[in-house]
């Protein structure tokens, strides 16, 4: 069966029109990526899909949202667009629809491609579990993740917020860290320096620490400056970022007992080359009394290009088929 796949983030929206069967996604077509701030709502971004796919939609659909899914109304954390569940099937035409949160709907990715989509970056090299947790989490431009459940031969995805946890510092580079952002924010989350955004605070507490000017950068500036390697303290700041995603990825497999963890997110996937050569590994074992118990766990990456889409059609193929 067709359905048309959606997964909505902070800054896009992807479309696409999946192939579904047996509980599982057979297919996945080429998606169709907008600007959410091109678009007044989720109905005008459907409706110039649709446009562009030059015939009427599937009645059925899937959407991955970048929001926690408590209600029939759905605020997304970093978007504007406002969803009200009760009228997907007046305002789009579909008759059966499915909402994940978007790292409930990469967790079902990571539960459905093949092995050849993920790449190795620390720990046994070894293939996912059949059995147990697997811990999914990712920066993007929040932090996403998800807990895969595998237990006899069944899988369940259990969607979290586990990236609004707070932010342990380390070391005194992290705590200056911290201390910048609570001038700001009175609690600080793992979030608010493992994202996209959370560069911008790495990038500006390593300028005052080597007492350089501070330069008024976003963080789409900042990240290009660390890939490109054209700025020494943006390079510094992914240096330092990857230590953090490294302390904050082993954090949630200690609190979900996983058995393996997975990168994943679109910056994740960005900065993949980086991680293998930085301290994330270190970072991830360093956990006191349990570094031995860290060492065995797997620590890959996804690699699918589009994991939400088909995540977000895989949860649909589960559901009906049960």
């Amino acid at each position: 069966m067709e359905i048309v796949s959606v997964d909505i983030g902070g800054t896009h929206a992807r479309f696409a029109i999946a192939e579904v069967e047996d509980g599982r996604v057979v297919h996945l077509g080429e998606p169709v990526t907008q600007k959410t701030a091109e678009h007044a709502s989720l109905q005008t971004a459907w409706q110039a899909f649709e446009a562009s796919h030059g015939r009427p939609l599937p009645r059925k659909a899937a959407f991955a949202v970048a929001s926690p899914i408590t209600g029939d109304v759905i605020r997304l954390t970093n978007n504007p667009w406002t969803i009200r569940q009760s009228l997907i099937t007046e305002r789009l035409n579909v008759d059966d629809w499915v909402f994940i949160n978007d790292f409930g709907a990469v967790g079902h990715a990571v539960a459905q491609v093949p092995q050849s989509d993920f790449l190795h970056v620390c720990g046994p090299d070894v293939p996912l579990p059949v059995e147990g947790v697997t811990t999914v989490c990712g920066p993007g431009t929040g932090l996403g993740v998800a807990q895969v459940l595998h237990k006899k031969g069944q899988y369940h995805v259990l969607e979290t917020e586990g990236g609004h946890m707070d932010f342990a510092p380390l070391d005194g580079i992290e705590d200056a860290i911290v201390k910048r952002l609570r001038k700001t924010y009175t609690r600080v989350s793992a979030e608010r320096i493992v994202s996209g955004p959370g560069i911008v605070a790495i990038y500006e507490t390593l300028a005052t620490l080597e007492g350089r000017p501070v330069p008024s950068h976003d963080d789409k500036t900042i990240w290009t400056e660390a890939l490109g390697g054209t700025d020494s303290i943006a390079l510094a700041a992914l240096d330092r970022f990857c230590l953090s995603l490294g302390a904050v990825a082993g954090d949630l497999a200690l609190a979900h007992g996983a058995k393996a963890v997975v990168i994943a997110g679109g910056l994740g996937y960005r900065i993949k080359d980086h991680l293998e050569r930085s301290a994330f590994d270190q970072r991830f074992v360093a956990k006191g009394r349990f570094q031995s118990l860290m060492a065995s766990i797997p620590v890959k990456l996804i690699t699918h290009p589009q994991p939400g889409l088909f995540g977000a059609a895989a949860a649909f193929a589960q559901e009906h088929t049960l």
